[in-house]
């Protein structure tokens, strides 16, 4: 048997005019942890979806253990041992953690009906087997919060007991204790002699969880070796083709701290998940928000785009009272509020439909008259905040789906730029996007205060909110528990903050919650930006 899992040479796939693939080769030994690497769109992820069987690709050849093989599904993949977590999930919002993890492949007696005990049995040992034993296996997966939806993804692909495991972006939705959870799995499985490969944009697991790396570029691999062979400077340059001269735009001016609120809250609460929430954002100002996961973020954000009722507390619009019933209020409110969510795939696209098919959406009225849409003018329109947000015009008449994370996030932004937002509400917005991207979402959200508008950003990278917001409130169990401006703001406060070290009796942190943060600050500056 070779000493190689997996060997691409000369892979090329291409879509149309577009070269995902360009004669790319990777070598990855049994039983390594191998991380892949470099900007979105660099050919990473149709990578994956070749050794996952999604893909067919053009030319190129493939072996698995030394054999040449044919991936021309994903059972042929699942046949030779290999098994996939994607960063666009492959579970099914409407069925059951145990229908999940065991799709395709549930119990069945000799007629094909299925053995709902006997399945639910084995969901709830291998749960407990892969310390996941607080989810319930007769939740539907719709209900459940995003990280945990994350583990479900890499849980149903370990219980296939795979000899190579793709993990693509697998800590984008996952932060502390989660990560840990994640790092913990990953030795255990590198233990018992399964190879992996590791999709991430953050350097800190690149360095904690793998042996080796590849570089891609332009949809080939442009570099290879060991981890401790390159910096996190010489592994930027590789990505971009060029030194990356900075990672954050300067800040803006912040406006001053007695100019009107944009928007205002006073003793905002939504049920038991966010209190007594006070808040101010004037134009020309990005304020930040920190908190661990399920602090309350998600209602703020979802109070204010009229997602989740307030049950107390009022909200004004520039000093007029508001109160919204659902986001068609909040994107007519008068200044227009936008919303970048947490996940853009699913909440933020319909990924089938092209960019002005999406773009479109929120003001379909504005290009129909007598109730036919005009298509040029509408094309005409988002073909300006296509290239305002500078994605490729392919965007026009192509599937979202097709597009990279970064793109498709760059897309959701085009849409609110369309409707001339003037309060954007970002919640994590650079989540799974590389180096590059970032440092452009991060300008278009200056530029975007710069013009009079205000954003509200959340992120679970500590050093961006460092770097970017004029000033950053600090949520602990639904309330605000510290204001930190200008220099003020740092990651050690942000992380103090956070643990709710503001009055300890009144706040204590459990131990775990102190662990989980405990490791958050490590796992947020492992980011490259």
């Amino acid at each position: 048997m070779t000493d190689m899992a997996i060997e691409l040479s000369a892979i090329v796939k291409r879509y149309g005019p577009t070269v995902a693939l360009n004669e790319a080769s990777l070598a990855v030994p049994a039983g390594q942890v191998h991380a892949l690497l470099g900007e979105n769109g660099a050919g990473k992820s149709t990578t994956v979806k070749v050794l996952s069987g999604l893909v067919t690709p053009d030319s190129g050849d493939i072996r698995v253990f030394g054999d040449a093989v044919r991936l021309r599904s994903p059972r042929d993949a699942h046949r030779h041992g290999i098994q996939t977590a994607f960063q666009e999930l492959t579970l099914v919002p409407d069925l059951t953690v145990t229908q999940n993890l065991l799709l395709p492949y549930t119990p069945a007696n000799a007629l094909g009906l299925l053995r709902s005990r006997q399945a639910r049995r084995k969901a709830v040992a291998e749960l407990e087997r892969l310390d996941l034993g607080g989810i319930d296996p007769r939740a539907e997966v719709r209900d459940l919060d995003l990280p945990t939806r994350q583990k479900l993804e890499i849980a149903k692909a370990v219980i296939r007991e795979p000899r190579i495991l793709l993990l693509d972006e697998p800590t984008s939705a996952l932060s502390g204790r989660n990560v840990d959870w994640l790092e913990s799995l990953v030795a255990k499985l590198r233990a018992d002699g399964v190879t992996m490969i590791f999709i991430t944009h953050r350097m800190q697991e690149v360095r904690s969880f793998c042996q080796a790396l590849s570089v891609y570029r332009d949809g080939r691999c442009v570099g290879s070796g060991a981890v401790e062979d390159y910096s996190d400077g010489d592994i930027v340059e590789l990505m971009l083709g060029r030194a990356m001269v900075q990672s954050y735009p300067p800040k803006t001016a912040a406006p001053p701290a007695d100019s009107p609120a944009l928007l205002s809250t006073r003793g905002l609460t939504v049920g038991d998940k966010l209190a007594d929430v006070d808040l101010d954002i004037r134009r020309g100002e990005v304020v930040g928000v920190a908190a661990l996961q399920g602090m309350g973020q998600s209602a703020l954000y979802g109070s204010l785009f009229g997602l989740d009722r307030a049950t107390r507390g009022t909200m004004a619009i520039e000093g007029r009272e508001v109160e919204f019933a659902s986001p068609r209020d909040a994107i007519r409110s008068g200044i227009g509020i936008s919303y970048l969510p947490e996940d853009r795939k699913t909440e933020g696209l319909l990924l089938p439909m092209n960019g002005v098919e999406n773009a479109s959406l929120p003001l379909l009225d504005r290009f129909a008259r007598f109730g036919w849409l005009d298509k040029r003018r509408e094309t005409r329109a988002v073909r300006a905040v296509l290239d305002q947000v500078q994605v490729d015009p392919r965007a026009l008449y192509t599937r979202c789906s097709a597009f990279s994370g970064g793109n498709q996030q760059k897309i959701v932004l085009a849409k609110w730029l369309l409707t001339q937002s003037q309060l954007m509400l970002m919640f994590d917005p650079t989540r799974g996007i590389d180096v590059g991207t970032k440092l452009e979402i991060f300008e278009l959200m200056h530029r975007f205060a710069e013009n009079g508008g205000g954003v509200l950003f959340h992120s679970t990278d500590t050093a961006e909110l460092v770097n970017v917001a004029h000033r950053v409130i600090v949520l602990y169990r639904g309330r605000i528990v510290r204001e930190l401006v200008g220099d003020a703001i740092t990651e050690q406060a942000l992380l103090e903050a956070e643990l709710g070290q503001i009055d300890t009796e009144a706040a204590p942190a459990s131990a775990a919650g102190g662990r989980d943060a405990g490791h958050a600050l490590a796992q947020r500056a492992a980011a490259f930006v």
